[in-house]
């Protein structure tokens, strides 16, 4: 092929400039994040004086001689416990129950997703400023958690990184239909993801996907926060659920169900699903399952606290409070044995069901119930980032991974209450927070 003279002339000033460009960009900046210890995920120990070199975004070097490369800035955090950011596998940042302001129907009859926008930047920030870095954003309707996740992409807003779901599948009647319980004849004119029968359901995916998900959800059972009598009875057939399973692998999507009860949990194990939300009611079998296909466990151990205690006083009704009371003392238990058998556990907490930024509360109540804290601060870090399939970029200290960061003040191997106190974050490079300057 040739060129005309003023084409190749054209071309050849283009390609000129760009070299001179590239050539005058600006090497990265170059950071250390100093400090005097070091949780160290990927090995379960704890590492004395550490270093972290960062350029941008990423970290490029860990190191614990004591020597700080020359020309780098640092950020001397003290005698404060450093750790990678934290992910939280289960949240919902475009609600929260503060919205409710002691009446049940206020959120559901007088509240829309515009409202839902306007409030999710900040959860999103009170996120964040708790140490988690990275979330799964589990069900939100109308897409506003796609809207939410590429405002913090495009740095609009802070915020901690984002994999969504949209509106999640679920069955007419169901855990995600929002109209149950609800007269006929009132209408909600927001997107939602009820869908029954494979070819609807096929089409459900395939709308998350057009419109922007990064994960399917979809409800196996029933649920507490909801109006079905059941708080753990399948709500699909097992077909449908291979269904939402195959199409949604066929897309590079993974899935998360929601279940309860041990049936479906079972179900949705054999469907093929990448984890199961809440695992309340699980068996002896499930947890045999469970291991056997490599589906990680998401136990939202710490909310049943909140739920009984300020629930009632938001005017929930009472068959609510009654199933929580069913699910809460056995998913507890279910969690411990779960430990015992050596399941694959990730950190999911269901935020937005309590006050976003509370998510650190819930490592007390993993290591209660069976966790080491070395355990529990490792499924919230390692664990959750290959289960959210990002295990090479977040979830530990290590070169080539983003350079997400908390540190506390104290030993959070010693007393896990620490974790419910981060004083420095750090996402991508940036500093979010940090209560540890002189």
């Amino acid at each position: 092929m040739r060129l005309s003279p003023l084409f190749a002339a054209v071309a050849l000033i283009l390609g000129t400039t760009a070299v001179a460009h590239a050539d005058d960009a600006p090497a990265p900046s170059r950071v250390i994040v100093r400090a005097a210890h070091l949780v160290d995920v990927q090995t379960g120990t704890v590492r004395d004086n550490p270093l972290v070199v960062i350029e941008g975004e990423r970290i490029t070097e860990v190191r614990y001689d004591g020597q700080v490369p020359a020309g780098a800035s640092v950020i001397d955090l003290g005698g404060a416990t450093l750790m990678p950011g934290l992910i939280d596998c289960h949240v919902h940042l475009t609600g929260d129950p503060g919205e409710v302001k002691g009446d049940y129907y206020e959120a559901i009859l007088k509240r829309s997703s515009i409202d839902s926008a306007i409030l999710s930047p900040t959860y999103a920030k009170r996120t964040l400023d708790a140490g988690f870095t990275t979330v799964r954003n589990l069900g939100a309707g109308d897409y506003v958690d796609v809207a939410l996740r590429n405002a913090i992409n495009r740095g609009d807003i802070p915020g901690p990184r984002m994999l969504v779901s949209g509106p999640p599948l679920g069955a007419t009647g169901g855990h995600a239909d929002g109209t149950t319980g609800f007269s006929p004849w009132i209408e909600f004119h927001d997107v939602e993801g009820v869908a029954d029968g494979v070819d609807a359901i096929r089409h459900r995916v395939r709308e998350n996907v057009k419109n922007g998900a990064d994960v399917i959800k979809f409800m196996a059972s029933a649920g507490v926060l909801s109006a079905e009598a059941s708080v753990g009875a399948p709500q699909y057939s097992q077909e449908e659920m291979n269904a939402i399973v195959n199409e949604s692998h066929r897309w590079g999507k993974k899935v998360a169900a929601h279940a309860h009860g041990a049936e479906a949990i079972k179900m949705a194990i054999r469907a093929g699903v990448d984890s199961i939300e809440h695992s309340s009611m699980i068996d002896e079998e499930g947890l045999k399952l469970a291991k056997q296909h490599g589906t990680y466990l998401d136990f939202d151990v710490y909310n049943d606290d909140y739920i009984l205690s300020e629930y009632s006083k938001k005017g929930f009704p009472a068959s609510t409070l009654e199933k929580e009371r069913l699910v809460g003392r056995t998913q507890r238990e279910n969690f411990q044995h779960a430990v015992k058998a050596g399941e694959k556990l990730a950190f999911g907490t269901d935020a937005g069901v309590y006050p976003h930024g509370w998510n650190g509360k819930q490592f007390a109540l993993m290591t209660k119930w069976g966790m080491t804290p070395m355990q529990s601060i490792q499924a919230a870090t390692v664990n959750s980032a290959d289960l959210l399939g990002m295990k090479d970029k977040v979830g530990a200290v290590a070169p080539g991974y983003y350079a997400d960061l908390v540190a506390v003040s104290g030993d959070p191997i010693k007393d896990i209450s620490q974790m419910e106190h981060v004083a420095f974050v750090m996402k991508g490079g940036v500093v979010d927070k940090n209560e540890f300057k002189r």
